[in-house]
């Protein structure tokens, strides 16, 4: 299996943005381990005298959705901060891991994806990423161009590398194990596959959650095994949701995505608890680690407001995948709804075709709901209003010509007017 070739070595001046001192300081803020101890201080130092080529810092993403959110973005965010510096990102495509799942963290296993599956959740997956990353340096590559070529005997080569019993420490899989759920021999072989990526991309780095460290460890013993360098490891913290106590996850119905218009994304940040601003502020922001450390000092003493701190999370947020003025308006449509309990300026006018004649139809007609089933859950909560009065009469006919022109509300920021024409 070929490996990928290194570039030459460049300058100093090309490799970093600052000093050494300055570069460490923004690349380990947030970091929960960085693995061995002094590693990563020891290449960064050396690529800033020009002593070896910039780092090539490596990360994995399984498509197994097609949405981004704020909690990819930690270690999306890692990687920009390195390609800032100048050093190359590699972002590996799980083209065929993907069809596996990653079992970090998992108790149970993962229903496993086609290829097409896969495919189709890529296509929007790097669109969304690139909001995140620099285009450059930049490599992308998908593991399926290497893992789908191997040959039996490169799986057993491959599978020697590590026994059943190194593999079953993984706190997972001993859970799994000992619970006597069942954990399929490929999913045993992940930490392996994911390992073999790093010596294909020659990787100096490798990013991953705090639930990965198994994995990217492994990497470091494969690397040796093919005559690399050890990659360093650098481990984040998985993110919490809006609700503050589950991993942030479509499933769990609490993100933020990153291609939320600027509304209600900034309607969602103002959801985040307030012990996890301080966590959102260093992983999902452009602010830099002393000011957030300010911040927190300023938070505990009681100079700076929960409130308004808030609400400079929810403007950085939106800046970032917008733009400050976009911030800047959502904050004041957020203030009009919220503390004026008006109706914003912007609210869309919706045609609403012929035949709809129930208020579950409407609500999904006009982009209110994404399902009957949330229409009749919002109905049933009371959760509609029309022109800012609740709606008498959930179960009766609707008669859209009598609602032409008039604003249909669900929940407190979605609006639609039906249009007149």
């Amino acid at each position: 299996m070929s490996q990928r070739a290194r570039g030459d070595p460049e300058t100093p001046a090309e490799v970093g943005g600052g000093d050494v001192d300055d570069q460490l300081r923004v690349l380990l803020d947030g970091v929960d381990q960085a693995l061995p101890h002094g590693d990563l201080e020891r290449k960064i130092a050396a690529a800033a005298r020009g002593q070896r080529p910039p780092l090539r810092v490596k990360f994995g993403m399984d498509p197994t959705s097609p949405d981004v959110h704020l909690g990819h973005t930690v270690l999306l965010r890692k990687l920009a901060q390195f390609q800032r510096f100048g050093h190359t990102a590699v972002l590996i495509v799980g083209g065929f891991t993907a069809q596996i799942g990653d079992p970090s963290g998992r108790s149970s296993t993962r229903p496993r994806l086609s290829l097409e599956e896969v495919g189709e959740n890529a296509a929007t997956y790097l669109s969304q990423v690139r909001r995140v990353i620099r285009e450059q340096p930049l490599e992308v590559v998908d593991n399926n161009d290497w893992l789908a070529a191997m040959s039996m005997g490169d799986v057993l080569g491959l599978a020697s590398q590590a026994t059943v019993a190194q593999i079953l420490e993984r706190a997972d899989f001993a859970e799994r194990y000992a619970s006597e759920r069942p954990i399929a021999v490929s999913e045993l072989l992940y930490p392996l596959l994911q390992g073999q990526d790093s010596v294909e991309v020659d990787a100096d780095v490798e990013l991953g959650g705090t639930d990965q460290t198994f994995n990217l460890m492994m990497g470091r013993d494969l690397q040796a095994a093919a005559g690399q360098e050890p990659q360093s490891v650098l481990t984040l913290p998985l993110l919490e949701g809006l609700d503050g106590a589950e991993k942030m996850s479509k499933t769990s119905g609490n993100t933020i995505g990153v291609t939320e218009g600027p509304a209600e994304m900034f309607g969602r940040a103002m959801r985040v608890r307030d012990g996890l601003m301080i966590k959102y502020l260093r992983l999902v922001t452009d602010v830099h680690p002393d000011e957030v450390d300010r911040l927190e000092r300023d938070l505990v003493s009681g100079r700076v407001h929960p409130v308004e701190l808030k609400r400079r999370l929810a403007r950085e947020i939106v800046a970032r995948y917008h733009s400050g003025e976009a911030a800047k308006n959502a904050e004041a449509r957020f203030d009009r709804l919220f503390k004026e309990g008006g109706v914003p300026d912007d609210v869309p006018d919706v045609a609403v075709p012929g035949g709809v004649d129930s208020w579950p139809g409407l609500l999904r007609a006009l982009g209110l709901v994404a399902s009957g089933g949330e229409a009749r859950r919002m109905l049933a909560q009371g959760a509609v209003r029309v022109d800012g009065q609740p709606l008498q009469d959930p179960q009766g006919v609707v008669d859209v010509a009598q609602l032409r022109g008039r604003v249909v509300q669900v929940g407190k920021r979605r609006f639609a007017r039906l249009a007149t024409g």
